[in-house]
C-alpha cells in the first residue's frame, strides 16, 4: 500500500500544480482581454474571417494561449492516470464511495486538489505503518 500511496500523492501533487499554473495562470493571460485593456493582453488582429496571426497579439496572451493549449491537454491525459492511482489507492484502502468520489473530484478544482492529498495520505498512512508492523508470511 505503501507504494500505491506514493504514486496517489505524486500524481496528485502534479495534477494540483498543473491545473493551478492552467486556471490561475493561462487562462486569465488568455481571456484577459475581455476585462483589461492592455497591450500585452491584445488578442490577435483579425481581418476578412481568418483566424488571425498569433505573432500581431500582445505577449501575455500568447503566452496564456500557449499555457492553456499545452498544459490543458497535459493536464487532461495525467489527470486520468491520477484517476487510476487514486482508484487503485481507494481499493487498497478500502475507502468507503463518498470518500473516493470526492478524492477524485477534488482533483478538478484548483487548490482543493491539494487539501484532497493531504486528507487521503492521513486516512491511508495508519494503514502503511499497520502493514508494515505485521510479519512477513513465510513461504
Amino acid at each position: 500500500m505503501k507504494a500505491a500511496l506514493l504514486r496517489y500523492r505524486v500524481m496528485a501533487t502534479i495534477v494540483g500544480v498543473l491545473l493551478v499554473v492552467l486556471c490561475l495562470v493561462g487562462l486569465p493571460l488568455h481571456y484577459g482581454y475581455h476585462l483589461v485593456d492592455a497591450a500585452f493582453l491584445e488578442p490577435p488582429a483579425y481581418s476578412d474571417g481568418d483566424e488571425g496571426d498569433l505573432a500581431t497579439a500582445g505577449w501575455g496572451y500568447r503566452l496564456g494561449t500557449n499555457i492553456s493549449a499545452y498544459l490543458g491537454v497535459a493536464h487532461g491525459w495525467l489527470y486520468m492516470i491520477f484517476l487510476l492511482a487514486a482508484f487503485l489507492l481507494a481499493r487498497k484502502a478500502r475507502w468507503e464511495t463518498g470518500f473516493t468520489v470526492v478524492t477524485l473530484i477534488c482533483g478538478t478544482i484548483p487548490l482543493l486538489s491539494f487539501w484532497a492529498e493531504h486528507r487521503a495520505t492521513q486516512r491511508v498512512r495508519p494503514l502503511v505503518a499497520a502493514e508494515e508492523d505485521q510479519p512477513v508470511p513465510a513461504g
